[in-house]
């Protein structure tokens, strides 16, 4: 299979004349789980949408293989995008949803997956917060593109849950490769082949746990 590469460089951002994003650069390949992590303010949700395509910004070159990726209808089939609040419509069935998302072999797959056989027949607006969460997460891993980026996945799922959802993550990277951030950052070191911090800004390569001591994101015991 080929491997494709994300290539995000030179993005640029400011809020209330604040710079936040200050020439960020990142790359991930089909087959990589990329982690990115940051205290709340950090900026890891306006990079990842500006990333996408639904935020703008001062400065940005976004590439998947050889195509630039300029704007939003740029990433038809490319880089598909979980977003913290959710985004899936109240009027469809969870089973049309996945048709119209996952390609006609993943949806076969998982709709046989036992964590969303119970919902398949069900709308999202019957749904508890957790189990949209959990729907949503399941039909974007399993949905047509070569790049997903997850923003905050694990949030309102239960530890069982998420232990799941972090084996599907690793086996759905055969494919494509997954951008991730969210605040639990055990279980995107365990999961990530490479990590990065987000602080003040700038990118920091993170290695294991003393790194993010040494970036002041932990503390030391």
């Amino acid at each position: 299979m080929e491997i494709l590469k994300l290539h995000v460089d030179s993005i640029e951002k400011s809020l209330d004349n604040q710079k936040i994003l200050k020439d960020i650069y990142l790359s991930c390949e089909t087959g990589e789980i990329v982690g990115i992590l940051g205290r709340n303010g950090s900026g890891k949700s306006t990079l990842l949408k500006i990333i996408f395509g639904t935020m703008t910004s001062e400065n940005k070159f976004v590439r998947v293989g050889t195509k630039v990726i300029k704007k939003i209808s740029d990433n038809k089939n490319l880089i598909h995008y979980l977003p913290q609040n959710h985004f899936l419509p109240n009027h469809i069935k969870v089973k049309s949803l996945i048709a119209l998302l996952c390609t006609s072999e993943n949806a076969v797959i998982l709709k046989t997956n036992e964590l969303i056989k119970r919902f398949l027949n069900q709308k999202t607006q019957n749904l508890s917060e957790g189990e949209k969460r959990l729907v949503e997460i399941l039909i974007m891993l399993f949905s047509d593109c070569k790049f997903l980026i997850l923003d905050e996945p694990f949030h309102s799922l239960s530890p069982k849950i998420i232990e799941e959802i972090k084996n599907l993550i690793k086996g759905q990277c055969k494919d494509k490769g997954i951008i991730i951030t969210d605040h639990q950052y055990k279980n995107i070191i365990e999961i990530s082949d490479k990590t990065i911090l987000l602080k003040e800004g700038s990118t920091k390569i993170i290695n294991g746990i003393e790194d993010l001591k040494k970036f002041g994101y932990l503390r030391f015991d």
